[in-house]
């Protein structure tokens, strides 16, 4: 690919268009490149957007080990009921003959 300033453009246009027609056409490519460059500069991240990104993935890292804390704490609780409910069970078979 071959690189060109809007001056290099500009000359090269002047000789064959003149002045004014190669100071639009200039401007006219100015423009177009300015709003392709903004558009495409939305899609990129940014160090900010990275950062902010990174903020996010670690509030919800924290929220998700509370609630496996949670879930870890219930599990012993039901495990606890259960055994309870099972060796009264035993005891209530035991004790019934």
């Amino acid at each position: 690919m071959i690189a060109i300033s809007n001056i290099d453009l500009y000359n090269l246009l002047r000789a064959k268009l003149g002045d004014a027609e190669a100071k639009s056409v200039t401007d006219y490519i100015d423009v177009q490149v300015s709003e392709k460059f903004e558009k495409e500069k939305q899609i990129f991240a940014a160090k900010d957007d990275i950062g902010l990104l990174r903020e996010d993935i670690a509030k919800l890292e924290g929220r998700l080990e509370t609630k496996i804390a949670e879930t870890k704490v219930d599990i012993i609780k039901w495990v606890f009921a259960m055994f309870a409910a099972m060796a009264l069970m035993i005891i209530g078979l035991y004790f019934k003959k």
